[in-house]
């Protein structure tokens, strides 16, 4: 059959959209959900289960719905966990409550459209002439659709140097991706830890190992040894910033901001203030400040901008204060087994001088690789055949300011749209729920509309 639209994924980006179309779509629409991830929707995210891995937004700005602010809340409230929109709910929750809402829409029968969940990877996509994208799937189906929505996201950064010479059995000391949580119980209560990169991911590791009762040393490595900065328990107002008015080079921008952070109460106003207008600042920089701000002022963004429940911050601290987290900042050089452990050499930052750290484990949380086209099968076939193109700077593919994406087939007549991170080049700000659930809707009414 020939479905209405073919939504791509299966994280969150997928979810947000998948609901947003069953509310709107008339009864006689098809909708097929291609994706192999068992947890449909939760994704790496909202599938851990530790009490202590929470959202890094408030409750009341995480509705699935732009404009049902309070439908999350009210989700908690049902369960009977009383929180206000201002406290941070775990990502457990939040999974549940994004299964809950999908699976609310899917008993509600009478005059909703066809829904068919695919549980397969789309390998590749043609152009047909009956105005559809036809996919191939790696179980040997292959299905068609008027509109595709991709969602695919990302996965775990590589290793940023492949460890040499480890035999077999030391290659298990290594972690690629932190979030197959099994191997925090391997780890020995006093066993020595480097965690490679000192972002979000860092500070879930960090906690879960001590929850699972680890009292040894960790040592936490990343190029600048900067680590995301806390929320406060009681926000500051955010203090407005006109963006039209900023300059267009990066470095003037920041001395505006930091100026203006001096002004203020607190420094988090100006960066809540940027917050509704970060996608407009991004659009009217020219490629060569964009391609400045990623290579200067990323990591000092991220750490302001990402940051962590107030609580979950001041346990993190506590473990900094007495030594047991030990920051180096270094660029890493190599990994290699020897009598006692695995060890990690780097430089360190600012000096020629080569340092070492001896680790009975190696965790690799360098992050979310950056949205591109090359960790996709599907995507690198697609780019082949000049359905997509990548975006200059590799922060996924081009789209155009209502996400569909471009070139624009000029054959078929389907229509092509992206979601979520796959859309960072046009928009930066679109990996966080309050900016995917905006573009979401939207989509999904283009969508209709044209239905």
């Amino acid at each position: 059959m020939i479905y209405d639209v073919i939504v791509v994924g299966s994280g969150f980006s997928a979810i947000a959209v998948t609901c947003n179309l069953i509310e709107r779509l008339p009864g006689s629409a098809a909708i097929a959900i291609v994706g192999d991830d068992p947890g449909f929707g939760r994704g790496t995210a909202y599938r851990t289960e530790l009490y202590l891995h929470r959202l890094n937004v408030p409750a009341g700005r995480m509705s699935l719905y732009p404009g049902r602010p309070r439908d999350f809340v009210d989700w908690l409230e049902s369960r009977n966990k009383r929180l206000q929109e201002s406290d941070f709910a775990s990502r457990s929750d939040y999974g549940l409550y994004l299964r809950d809402t999908l699976a609310g829409l899917l008993r509600k029968r009478a005059g909703r459209c066809r829904v068919d969940f695919i549980k397969a990877k789309a390998t590749g996509c043609v152009e047909r002439y009956s105005a559809t994208f036809g996919f191939q799937l790696d179980n040997g189906d292959e299905i068609a659709g008027k509109n595709i929505v991709l969602c695919l996201g990302v996965g775990n950064a590589s290793l940023p140097v492949e460890p040499s010479g480890i035999p077999a059995p030391g290659r298990s000391r290594i972690v690629r991706n932190p979030w197959r949580l099994s191997w925090l119980g391997r780890v020995a209560s006093s066993d020595d830890v480097c965690i490679l990169g000192s972002g979000l991911t860092m500070i879930d590791q960090v906690l879960a190992l001590r929850a699972h009762g680890h009292i040894g040393r960790i040592d936490v490595l990343s190029r600048r040894g900067l680590a995301p900065l806390g929320h406060v328990k009681v926000p500051p107002s955010p203090s407005q910033t006109d963006v039209q008015t900023l300059p267009d080079r990066i470095s003037e921008i920041l001395r505006i901001l930091r100026s203006k952070a001096r002004e203020v109460e607190d420094w988090r106003a100006v960066m809540d203030g940027l917050r509704p207008v970060t996608q407009a600042l991004w659009q009217r920089l020219a490629p060569d400040a964009r391609s400045r701000f990623l290579r200067h002022a990323l990591p000092w963004w991220n750490i302001h901008r990402h940051r962590v429940a107030p609580d979950v911050f001041e346990r993190f601290e506590t473990l900094v204060g007495d030594g047991t987290v030990r920051f180096r900042a270094g660029f890493l050089k190599s990994i290699e087994m020897g009598k006692g452990g695995v060890f990690v050499r780097y430089r360190v930052r600012g000096r020629p001088d080569i340092a070492e750290i001896r680790t009975d484990w190696l965790v690799n949380c360098t992050g979310m690789e950056r949205a591109g086209i090359g960790h996709s099968p599907l995507l690198s076939e697609m780019m082949r055949t000049g359905l997509i193109a990548p975006d200059p700077l590799g922060l996924g593919i081009e789209v155009n300011d209502r996400s569909a994406v471009t070139p624009a087939s000029q054959n078929s007549g389907g229509r092509l749209f992206a979601v979520g991170a796959l859309t960072t080049g046009q928009f930066w700000e679109i990996t966080a729920v309050p900016d995917i659930r905006v573009q979401a809707k939207a989509v999904a009414e283009e969508i209709v509309a044209a239905n």
